[in-house]
């Protein structure tokens, strides 16, 4: 092996030993102040909303414990947990839920809470062991959301008018921006879904002002906030499972615009919700466009949704979006706080940054990536990209076999968040999906910078799913 060789290996395996070390005692100081956070954000929830609000930071205890105090009017979540999900049935006085949370959401392994089980290990003996017999299911209470919130914004949540437009509606639907024909004549349709943090505008302001004349002539463009995002609805009752999502837009966007077929483009996140609207709905899709989609081929035996967690958010401190990725994923009070000063303020960061760029910058992704609430960024992140672990290969599998379209996939070279393997692991699922790979782009940069050529090539992949 040449010396050049080697010592390239060495630096590589140095600079994987310092991170890890690094990332070590980082992650564990940030293991101390999320417990610290938690103990203060009980406090200023009771202070400014007069109860406290329980957390994910313990496990949800068992039904039987529980049971007995439950009260008439209140909202009980009761879960059956198997495998990467709990089945979660929510019951009250007029109607019964059905959903699924990720495991994740519970299952955070710190080495503070490792610390402080062993000291607990033997404090509490259990006083029925479970017999061999014994089925692996059992029913438990998520204490998250024992009581229904109200619609109101919480304290910590941002309080303008734009991001509290949606309580004004009566029966709350997404935001969906359209941009059709002038004569309203519009040959087929296109549904832009962003991904996370996002919003609709991340489409509007960087593709809808560059399609060519004859694409708007023809196409009738809609690009939908998701549930938590941009204009729609953020409701603090909501666990933004991949079913409520996908109804959501069902509701405001196939029913409301009367769609009987339609091509969609994904980002991220987005692609996750296209896959199972193709899944639910294989007749209506005309073709598919993923832009890196985070698609994580599974080992077997291996728990899915802790997986894709560990792969998404390996708690590293380098590269800075693997360590954003951990805050977000790993925290849930870091990321509240994160929430607080960034999302609360956000039309004080759009003013600077157009002052300290003297308006030259346009900050449509600011928007996008502050109007959220962490109820809702948290539950979609667990929910869904992680919760949706083990179910995108089947999604993979029924547009293969089931969904005669056009499947597209693009990926930027340098990005640092979801891994050029996972598109190529969509290639291997689907073998008639055509791979791009776009060199020095990364996550953001795949759209934003090459809009114009980027929809040039919506263009074409439409035009050929329409000729074939």
């Amino acid at each position: 092996m040449p010396s050049s060789t080697r010592l390239t290996l060495h630096s590589m395996g140095f600079s994987r030993w310092l991170n890890r070390t690094v990332g070590f005692f980082v992650f564990f100081i940030l293991d101390i102040v999320d417990f610290l956070l938690c103990f203060t954000y009980r406090t200023l929830d009771f202070f400014f909303e007069s109860e406290w609000k329980p957390c994910y930071c313990c496990p949800p205890p068992e039904a039987k414990q529980a049971a007995a105090g439950g009260s008439r009017g209140r909202k009980m979540i009761v879960s059956e947990r198997s495998g990467d999900y709990s089945k979660v049935v929510s019951l009250t006085r007029t109607k019964i839920h059905l959903d699924e949370i990720s495991e994740t959401l519970y299952s955070r392994p710190s080495l503070l809470a490792k610390l402080v089980k062993c000291f607990k290990k033997n404090a509490v003996e259990c006083s029925d062991e479970r017999s061999s017999s014994t089925k692996k299911k059992r029913l438990t209470v998520n204490s998250t959301v024992v009581e229904k919130l109200p619609r109101t914004p919480r304290w910590s949540d941002c309080h303008c008018t734009f991001c509290t437009s949606w309580l004004s509606s009566s029966s709350p639907s997404l935001f969906v921006n359209v941009q059709q024909p002038k004569d309203n004549k519009a040959q087929e349709n296109v549904v832009f879904i962003h991904g996370f943090l996002s919003s609709s505008t991340f489409w509007t302001e960087t593709l809808f002002p560059n399609f060519s004349d004859s694409a708007k002539s023809n196409y009738r463009f809609l690009a939908v906030d998701l549930l938590g995002y941009g204009k729609s609805p953020k409701p603090n009752d909501s666990l933004y499972t991949l079913k409520e999502h996908l109804e959501m837009i069902e509701r405001s966007v196939i029913s409301q615009f009367r769609l009987k077929t339609f091509h969609v483009v994904a980002h991220s996140l987005g692609c996750i919700l296209a896959l199972a609207l193709a899944a639910k709905h294989p007749g209506a899709i005309k073709s598919i466009t993923l832009l890196a989609p985070p698609y994580y081929s599974v080992p077997k035996g291996v728990q899915a949704t802790k997986y894709v967690m560990r792969r998404m958010a390996p708690k590293e401190v380098w590269p800075p979006m693997a360590f954003a990725a951990s805050v977000a994923s790993w925290y849930e009070h870091l990321s509240r706080t994160v929430s607080l000063v960034l999302c609360k303020n956000h039309h004080l960061l759009e003013f600077l940054t157009k002052l300290l760029t003297r308006n030259r910058m346009r900050t449509y992704l600011i928007e996008g990536f502050l109007c959220h609430t962490h109820n809702a960024s948290w539950h979609t992140l667990h929910n869904i990209i992680f919760g949706s672990g083990s179910k995108v290969e089947g999604y993979l599998d029924h547009v293969r076999d089931n969904v005669n379209c056009d499947v597209a996939v693009f990926h930027g070279g340098r990005d640092d968040l979801i891994p050029v393997e996972c598109s190529y692991g969509v290639k291997r699922k689907v073998p008639r999906a055509r791979i791009h790979i776009v060199p020095d782009k990364d996550h953001i940069t795949i759209v934003v910078g090459r809009q114009k050529e980027f929809a040039r090539e919506l263009e074409l992949i439409w035009r050929r799913s329409t000729t074939t």
